[in-house]
């Protein structure tokens, strides 16, 4: 008999792709509860409240991550004990933290695939 007991956890599906958490290898992250964070973070809604406060002085045209995304991913930054904003730039090619701010992990400006 197996001792293992396997706990189901449903994740939101980002880009239509199904979320599993597994432990067999491959890309890897060390920051798994970045993942509940954001579920928690989304279902409160408290980085698109708080942006909805701040005066966003950038010119649209030009804006390439909205401000309740920049918040979002300093706030996971933060909460998983990065605490400088340099760290974001490490953290950009992070699975975790990608799925975390509803992108998929290998896809994305940072990706050779896209590189020229």
């Amino acid at each position: 008999m197996n001792d293992d007991i396997a706990s189901s956890f449903g994740f939101p599906a980002v880009g239509r792709k199904k979320v599993t958490a597994a432990f067999d290898g491959g890309r890897l992250t060390s920051d798994g509860g970045v993942l509940l964070l954001a579920q928690a973070e989304r279902a409160m809604g408290i980085c698109q409240r708080l942006a909805a406060c701040i005066a966003d002085p950038r010119d649209p045209a030009r804006v390439i991550h909205r401000l309740d995304d920049i918040l979002r991913a300093r706030v996971f930054a933060i909460a998983c004990g990065y605490e400088d904003a340099d760290d974001l730039d490490a953290l950009r090619d992070d699975p975790g933290f990608r799925l975390a701010l509803g992108k998929l992990p290998e896809s994305g400006a940072g990706w050779p695939a896209n590189r020229r």
